[in-house]
């Protein structure tokens, strides 16, 4: 449980440093995961008790709820990654159109 205390703490730091690159980084693992679970689900694994896209979707949420703290810590470990390629990417410059 202490671990999980350091986890929550870091990732408060790192959406206090980064943060929208931070959250659009969550976001992007949120959804990719969510996505990728409930392809999953669509493909051959059945979710008892539930019928049709909402039971997809219901098993799919469940399962990336199960893989928060992986998904905190890939979040931790890629925000100042992605953050160094966004600030590495130039800027697009006027052209002698524009002007």
């Amino acid at each position: 449980m202490e671990r999980w205390k350091r986890i929550k703490v870091r990732f408060a730091e790192v959406k206090r440093e980064y943060g929208k690159i931070a959250i659009a980084t969550y976001l992007v693992i949120f959804f990719t995961v969510l996505g990728a679970f409930a392809v999953a689900i669509k493909m051959g694994y059945s979710v008892e008790g539930a019928s049709g896209t909402s039971g997809v979707l219901l098993g799919a949420w469940v399962a990336t709820k199960v893989t928060q703290p992986i998904r905190i810590a890939a979040t931790i470990g890629l925000t100042p990654l992605v953050a160094r390629v966004l600030r590495k990417t130039p800027e697009a410059k006027p052209s002698a159109e524009d002007a």
